[in-house]
């Protein structure tokens, strides 16, 4: 049986979690430079994480066109 290729990268999974312990404190802003305000909805923390993540070049799936 062939293996299960991994969608994510394994380090990706450390952003996403210390991106919701800030989302949880009330430290986790949103927009370029934190300048947007607080973020308030855990998907909000979430895209906000992969997001970076793509930005270091993390495997990251690409953005559904919507």
């Amino acid at each position: 049986m062939a293996k299960k290729r991994r969608k994510y990268s394994r380090s990706v999974s450390s952003d996403v979690a210390s991106e919701m312990r800030r989302y949880k404190r009330g430290t986790a802003k949103s927009g370029p430079g934190g300048k947007g305000g607080r973020v308030k909805s855990r998907k909000q923390a979430i895209a906000i994480a992969l997001s970076e993540a793509r930005k270091k070049g993390k495997k990251v799936p690409r953005k559904k066109a919507s």
